[in-house]
C-alpha cells in the first residue's frame, strides 16, 4: 500500500475501542421502545454487544484500503479520494459526493458499474479516510478543494453526483465553475434552499412542501440544531463513548434508508464500518463542519440537472419545487429508496448518473 492508502488502525487503537465498547453504561431509559425518540433500545444494545464480541473490523479494513486511492494537493489542501480510471481514453468523467453522516462507502455498490467511466469519490476535507484538517471549512471551501483535486488528476470538465452534503456541494461546484461541471446529477436539492424560498413564488404544491419540511424538522431536526449550534458540546460527549456514537449515527443508518427486499437497507457488519470508520478518523466534530460554516447557496444553477426522487429520503421535494433552483432536465421518480439510494438502490443510482453524463455538454 502506497501513503495515498488510509492508514492500517494499530492493533492498541483496536483494543482500546473493544475494551470501551464491553465496558458500555446502560442507563435507564423510559422511552427504550419508542423509535419516535430515538434509536431503541434493544437495537443499540444488540449493535453494541456485536461490535464489542463479533464484529471484525481487520476484514473490512482490508477491503476498504484495498480501494484505488489517491491524494492530491499536498503541502496545499491534501484531499484523498477514490480513483477509478476508465481504460477508455475518451470516458466520461464522474464525481461522486458523499453527505452526512457517511463517507466514500456511500458510493462502494455503485464503483463496479460506473467501470466504463472515469470515477473521483472524494473523502470530504473532515470526514472519514480524510487527511486531516486545521480548522472547519464551509461547503463553498470543500466545493473548492475538490475541484482542484479533479483538476490535477487531469479532468476539465465532468458530471457531479451527490445527496445531502454531496448535493449542495454539487450545486457549489456547477454554480463557482460552469466551465467544468457538465451536468448535476442530484438526490436532492440543496436544504438551505428552504431558508430563502418564496412561498408567494411557488405552485402549491412547493407550499405544501415547504409546511412538511416545517413539520419535519419540528419533529426530527434536533441533531441538525445541535450540529450547528453547539458541535463542540457533541464533539466531546461523542468522541469519548463509542457507544453515543453509535447512538447518533446509527439512529439515521436505521431510520432513512428504505428497506431492500423487506430487509434492513445495512446489515449489522455494514453498519458498524461506517460508524467504526469515524471512531478511528476521529471525524465525528469535524464532519459537523459544514453544518456550522455559513455558505450562501447560488440563486439558481444553469447546469443541466437530472434528479433522482427517492420516495423514502428523509424530506423528498417534489419536481415543482426542485425547479426553482436547478435548470432541471430529467426528474426521475423512483418506486423504493431513501436516503443512502447509491448504497440501497445502486443500479437505479448508476442509470441516473447515466442520464447525467448523456445530457452532459460534448464540448472537449
Amino acid at each position: 500500500m502506497d501513503e495515498a492508502t488510509p492508514a492500517r488502525v494499530t492493533d492498541d487503537a483496536l483494543t482500546d475501542l473493544i475494551e470501551r465498547v464491553r465496558r458500555t453504561r446502560r442507563v435507564a431509559n423510559p422511552w427504550s421502545g419508542d423509535a419516535s425518540r430515538g434509536i431503541r433500545a434493544r437495537e443499540l444494545d444488540g449493535l453494541v454487544d456485536y461490535w464489542g464480541d463479533g464484529y471484525d473490523w481487520r476484514a473490512q479494513e482490508a477491503r476498504i484500503r484495498s480501494l484505488p486511492w489517491v491524494v492530491t494537493g499536498e503541502g496545499r489542501s491534501p484531499l484523498r479520494s477514490i480513483h477509478q480510471p476508465s481504460a477508455n481514453s475518451s470516458a466520461a468523467t464522474v464525481v461522486l459526493l458523499h453527505g452526512w453522516p457517511d463517507s466514500v462507502l456511500r458510493f462502494e455498490r455503485v464503483l463496479p458499474l460506473l467501470a466504463d467511466c472515469n470515477v473521483v469519490v472524494p473523502a470530504l476535507p473532515g470526514f472519514p479516510f480524510s487527511p486531516p484538517v486545521g480548522e472547519a471549512m464551509s461547503a463553498q471551501q470543500i466545493a473548492d478543494v475538490v475541484a482542484d483535486a479533479v483538476d490535477e488528476l487531469g479532468y476539465q470538465r465532468y458530471v457531479v453526483s451527490g445527496g445531502d452534503v454531496g448535493g449542495t456541494l454539487g450545486e457549489l461546484l456547477a454554480a463557482r465553475y460552469p466551465d467544468r461541471v457538465t451536468a448535476l446529477h442530484l438526490a436532492n436539492v440543496a436544504a438551505g434552499h428552504v431558508a430563502t424560498a418564496d412561498p408567494s413564488r411557488l405552485p402549491a404544491d412547493a407550499v405544501e412542501y415547504l409546511e412538511s419540511v416545517g413539520q419535519w424538522r419540528r419533529a426530527n431536526a434536533g441533531f441538525i440544531a445541535e450540529q450547528s449550534t453547539r458541535p463542540s458540546t457533541l464533539i466531546a460527549s461523542l468522541g469519548d463513548s463509542p457507544a453515543g456514537l453509535l447512538a447518533w449515527i446509527g439512529e439515521k443508518l436505521l431510520d432513512w434508508p428504505d428497506t431492500v427486499c423487506g430487509e434492513p437497507a445495512f446489515s449489522r457488519d455494514e453498519l458498524l464500518t461506517w460508524v467504526t470508520a469515524y471512531w478511528f478518523t476521529g471525524t465525528i466534530g469535524t464532519s459537523f463542519s459544514t453544518y456550522v460554516e455559513p455558505s450562501r447557496l447560488p440563486d439558481r444553477v444553469e447546469t443541466p440537472t437530472v434528479i433522482s426522487g427517492f420516495p423514502r429520503d428523509i424530506i423528498a421535494a417534489p419536481r415543482s419545487y426542485a425547479e426553482q433552483f436547478v435548470n432541471l432536465r430529467q426528474f426521475i421518480e423512483h418506486e423504493s429508496g431513501g436516503h443512502f439510494a447509491a448504497w440501497e438502490r445502486p443500479d437505479a443510482y448508476a442509470a441516473d448518473v447515466r442520464r447525467a453524463v448523456d445530457l452532459a455538454d460534448p464540448r472537449p
